[in-house]
């Protein structure tokens, strides 16, 4: 076992503290990396907080990781001493599945292993990035291209992911309109990828105070949706929806936004149930769907894509001292775009 420098919360929400936690030895096809990077997703603060349910504690939040591999267990032939990684969200999966064979380990049939706040398969929980080092299985290690630096790739293990795949799988490229709701951690990776595949990409936000960086970061157009006019002028004018907020919203209003066969995608998950009725899908055969992270092959295609466009976060860089802060920061959409914590700091 490895003791290694720690941010952890104690309990719900109570603030992270400076701690240590154990790392298992290097097992045969373990890849032991030295974490650079670390990202804050707004899913970090859910978790800390409870606001998903009843979570284990205590708590290493982190699953936008980007480091150097440092040691190598004997039967690892991907990675060795040196290079660039990343680790997302997912440390390991039955890989036995469908889903697993498929490449979707993100369904496995009998539920991923995430990178924290879970049970690995030896029976301990699961310490994610906020941390000096991790082990993780080859398998669910991609490589960061060389194109990219590390504190602006490590968001892409978690936001990167979840915006391309849905992007992605409903086919979005030339001669696609597609709208991003909401312009935060998610939604400005959702914004430059849609742009980068070719489609024309709309920003609907509740105020135009970031329209600036929309328009500079991809998008076409930006609208607010505090304005009622918005939902009259851009009724049925959308292929795909991809919705990025943590919050219920006026449902009904979104969906008549999408084309006959539309698609609102939902990547954020709010921490109260939502209502929608039925009636607002049936008009013109409109699909309300959701999307979770992607798989393995997937993760590592998008960050070849996204070396080969130059797509990187927009990152404030942070020292781990700053982390409680910074989740305050996230719950008042006081950042642009991703916190990442530099973990030499910790």
């Amino acid at each position: 076992m490895t003791t290694v420098a720690a941010y952890a919360a104690p309990a719900a929400k109570a603030p992270l503290e400076r701690t240590t936690i154990e790392r298992r030895p290097v097992g045969e096809f373990d890849v032991l990396i030295d974490i650079k990077f670390t990202g804050i997703c707004h899913s970090d603060i859910h978790q800390a907080r409870e606001g998903w349910g009843e979570a284990i504690f205590p708590m290493v939040p982190g699953h936008e990781i980007a480091g150097v591999v440092c040691e190598v267990g004997p039967g690892v032939t991907r990675y060795a001493v040196g290079d660039r990684v990343g680790v997302g969200c997912m440390v390991d999966s039955c890989q036995e599945c469908d889903n697993c064979r498929a490449g979707l380990e993100q369904y496995c049939d009998q539920r991923p292993v995430w990178t924290y706040n879970a049970v690995g398969k030896d029976g301990e929980p699961t310490y994610g990035g906020y941390a000096q080092q991790i082990v993780v299985d080859e398998k669910f290690v991609v490589r960061v291209p060389d194109g990219l630096a590390l504190d602006v790739a490590a968001p892409l293990l978690c936001a990167g992911i979840t915006t391309y795949s849905p992007l992605k799988h409903w086919d979005i490229g030339p001669g696609k309109k597609v709208a991003v709701v909401g312009f935060g951690g998610l939604g400005h990776m959702g914004v430059k990828i849609a742009h980068a595949l070719g489609a024309e990409v709309t920003v609907l936000s509740q105020s135009l105070r970031k329209k600036d960086d929309g328009l500079k970061l991809g998008a076409d157009h930006y609208y607010a949706t505090s304005d009622p006019a918005t939902f009259e002028q851009l009724k049925g004018g959308f292929d795909l929806i991809l919705n990025t907020v943590s919050a219920p919203l006026d449902f009904p209003a979104f969906l008549s936004l999408l084309r006959t066969g539309g698609a609102m995608v939902n990547v954020g998950l709010p921490e109260e149930p939502v209502q929608v009725p039925l009636a607002a899908l049936f008009g013109n055969r409109r699909n309300l769907t959701s999307s979770n992270i992607g798989g393995i092959a997937e993760t590592q295609e998008m960050l070849d894509f996204c070396a080969e466009h130059g797509l990187g976060a927009e990152i404030e860089l942070i020292g781990a001292a700053e982390i409680n802060e910074a989740y305050e920061r996230v719950v008042a959409s006081d950042v642009r775009y991703r916190f990442v914590i530099d973990i030499a700091t910790i």
